[in-house]
């Protein structure tokens, strides 16, 4: 029993060392980032140290900045997650801005004609599971397409998503100008009418003083179930396995079409709901362009977060301040808020071509450790 224990114990510090180890690069990364970031501040004219303290005041420094920035990390974490579970089964999914946007759409219709349809008000109860319900199947079956596409007929799911997403937002676009149009007489905006009072998810406080909602916690509470989806149940194991190696998955008995379309539609459903939050929970109609950039950052959160879900959270609070003190920099520096966005594209990149953080920083790969070990040892 005490050898078990023994066991056990260094087998979980292992796991923590090999995670911390995992995480070291993706730190480094946003580390390298800032520091690029303010020697081009620095080009400029400004001054890093302000612009950095007035980001992190804008984004952590008071009980309404943390408001904001978790408005701002709520959708980020959805559609982080939908690009992640894409990566898991080996997919790369370009699609969630679409699919985001068609989200919110459908959330937003069933938020404002379901109880003119039925001639009577629903209690909330029921209209939000069902206005955030049919925003994530909407997301999940304009998803779906393209994984069929690319399970069946060989189409590369990055074109198909990019093409689906020029369909989904000129789709939204017509229907906002058009049949879905907000018809009060002072809108000039392509938007729809606001939502039911029924179809709105609380806000976590005053309403009149901090922005935050239950869709925050609902998000972090997905991340959850998309671990427990992806390391404990047989389906994130095939997810895992297709994406690894689909001729060996196939071996195995996985049905290796099915699970490719069913990941594709996972992810879809994770950008719908992305989208059907920030109907319900926020803005509580669908606006033409309110969601422009969420579906790209997302691939960035997913890279940095390393398609962790637990990644995934630090990462969208991470790109949600950086998003949300931007404000605050510009005020205290005259620095344009458009130098947030470069810092982002630096911490993509650094991510992304990871080599260069490991040559900077002298990190060994596994491989590398292994060959050396090998050396030394004769």
């Amino acid at each position: 029993m005490k050898d078990k224990f023994s066991i056990n114990v260094v087998w979980g510090w292992l796991r923590s060392a090999l995670a911390l180890r995992a995480m070291l690069v993706p730190v480094l990364a946003v580390f390298t980032a800032m520091l690029v970031g303010g020697i081009i501040i620095a080009l400029v004219g400004g001054n890093p140290f302000d612009a950095y303290l007035g980001l992190f005041q804008g984004a952590f420094g008071s009980a309404k900045a943390l408001s904001e920035t978790a408005v701002w990390a709520t959708p980020y974490i959805f559609a982080g997650l939908a690009v992640a579970v894409a990566f898991k089964g080996g997919l790369f999914n370009i699609g969630a801005e679409g699919q985001l946007a068609l989200g919110a759409v459908f959330s937003a219709w069933i938020g404002y004609a379901l109880p003119d349809a039925l001639g009577f008000d629903l209690p909330a109860i029921i209209h939000i599971p069902l206005a955030v319900s049919f925003g994530a199947l909407a997301g999940a079956l304009w998803a779906a397409i393209p994984g069929a596409l690319k399970a069946y007929m060989g189409g590369h799911e990055v074109i198909n998503t990019i093409m689906m997403n020029y369909i989904a937002l000129n789709m939204t676009s017509f229907l906002l100008n058009g049949a879905m149009k907000d018809p009060s007489p002072t809108n000039v905006i392509a938007r729809t009418p606001p939502i039911a009072i029924s179809a709105r998810i609380p806000r976590l406080f005053d309403p009149e003083v901090l922005r935050v909602h239950w869709g925050f916690i609902l998000a972090l509470v997905v991340a959850g179930l998309v671990w427990w989806l992806l390391w404990k149940t047989t389906l994130g194991f095939e997810i895992r396995t297709v994406g690894a190696n689909p001729d060996a998955a196939r071996y195995a008995g996985i049905n290796v079409e099915r699970t490719i379309v069913l990941t594709m539609a996972f992810s879809g459903m994770l950008a719908g709901l992305a989208g059907s939050i920030e109907v319900t929970a926020l803005n509580y109609r669908h606006e033409l362009g309110f969601s422009m950039g969420y579906g790209f950052d997302a691939i960035a959160i997913a890279l940095l977060g390393k398609t962790h879900p637990l990644g995934i959270v630090l990462a969208a609070i991470l790109f949600g301040g950086m998003r949300n003190g931007a404000t605050r920099m510009q005020f205290l520096t005259q620095i344009p808020t458009d130098i947030i966005s470069v810092i982002q594209a630096l911490v993509l990149l650094f991510v992304a071509a990871d080599a260069i953080i490991r040559y900077i920083y002298r990190i060994r790969t596994q491989e590398e450790r292994v060959v050396l070990t090998r050396g030394w040892g004769g």
